[in-house]
């Protein structure tokens, strides 16, 4: 049986404290878990975190040399693990190894004690893996299978946004799109969903969305045309040196509502030119009476033929850039705001237009 959902996604980092304390006192997650030294595991310190249907695990490395040290040497701040459940660990193991997937960890049991399950590790995209481990109800469901942990006394999530993941973007290498695409299609039963060629000036950026059956695992894959001006993509490979997740989007149902409750938080959010809201009721109609709200928070807005979509990205907490977040809004649309980013791209040309006069 293939992968259903993504269960968490671990970020490996240099300060696990300052990571995840971002994540408690600016995101609104509850810890739930710990693991290290006290509960057998003697070369590195997890935290696992959990705000509505979302899990992260921020892991931090004890010894120098091992594995999480090296990861965060080499690729910064980032996610080394997107975790998938899956009804059975044995054929999605050998379903992904079978579409050329190294086999990291071959189905062993789980470490979590009360846990009778099985687990399984191989590899994705450039450096980062995919934990496949069993279905587990209740509160101790999906803890990474490969570690014991120490349960937190159970807390109540904070009001404000309690988001599922929406999809996890990706940034490839020039000339990797269509063959990650076919291997996570082969690998994980994740098919193309969708596909755009982007250009923003000089710049210009590839494109394809890759989804299981239920969109319990949507990834959307990008690479840069590399026979334009680089750009973000560029940077972020350059800072990340090589492939990793750019952004995890997190689906609230009121977008405005949860800007602001982030904000007060501490959350920074990009800022969006005044110049893209001025044209925003010409470019997506029906907007009209909502203007003044998605400019005082710097919410976007996208529409396809389905409905429209409201999005706001994060500035990157982390040292090197190398991860951010996003929460989105869907009112029926299916895209990912790809028109946004021309959008802002011709924002920030007219008011540099106009600040030139």
């Amino acid at each position: 049986m293939p992968p259903r959902a993504i269960a968490y996604a671990e970020l490996y980092v240099t300060d696990d404290r300052a990571a995840a304390g971002f994540l408690i006192d600016s995101l609104g997650f509850v810890p739930l878990a710990v693991a290290g030294p006290a509960t057998g595991t003697h070369d590195r310190r997890s935290t696992v975190l959990r705000r509505g249907g979302v899990t992260l695990v921020v892991t931090q490395a004890l010894q120098p040399g091992t594995a999480v040290a090296q990861y965060v040497d080499l690729h910064g701040d980032s996610i080394a693990d997107l975790a998938f459940s899956c009804a059975d660990v044995q054929s999605g193991f050998d379903r992904a190894v079978l579409a050329g997937a190294n086999a990291v960890q071959r189905p062993t049991p789980s470490q979590v004690r009360g846990q009778d399950t099985w687990y399984a590790t191989v590899s994705g995209f450039g450096d980062i893996q995919h934990t496949l481990l069993a279905d587990v109800e209740g509160r101790a469901g999906h803890l990474p299978p490969d570690r014991d942990w120490a349960l937190l006394p159970a807390a109540t999530e904070p009001a404000g946004p309690r988001p599922v993941i929406d999809h996890v973007a990706v940034c490839l290498e020039a000339g990797t799109l269509r063959r990650t695409a076919e291997f996570y299609e082969a690998a994980f039963d994740t098919p193309y969903y969708s596909s755009e060629y982007i250009e923003v000036g000089d710049q210009a950026m590839d494109s394809i969305v890759v989804r299981n059956a239920d969109g319990g695992i949507t990834f959307t894959l990008i690479e840069p045309d590399d026979t334009r001006v680089p750009g973000q993509i560029n940077q972020f490979l350059n800072a990340h040196n090589g492939p990793g997740v750019q952004h995890l989007a997190f689906l609230v149902d009121d977008i405005v509502g949860s800007v602001r409750s982030l904000g007060d938080s501490g959350v920074a959010f990009l800022r969006t030119p005044g110049a893209y809201y001025d044209l925003l009721n010409e470019r997506v109609s029906g907007m009209a009476d909502r203007i003044a709200d998605l400019r005082e928070t710097n919410v976007l807005v996208d529409r396809d033929e389905w409905g429209y979509l409201l999005q706001i990205f994060t500035r990157s907490p982390y040292p090197r850039s190398t991860l951010f977040y996003e929460y989105i809004q869907r009112n029926g649309a299916r895209g990912f705001g790809s028109s946004n980013i021309k959008a802002l791209y011709e924002a920030v040309e007219r008011e540099r237009e106009v600040a030139g006069r």
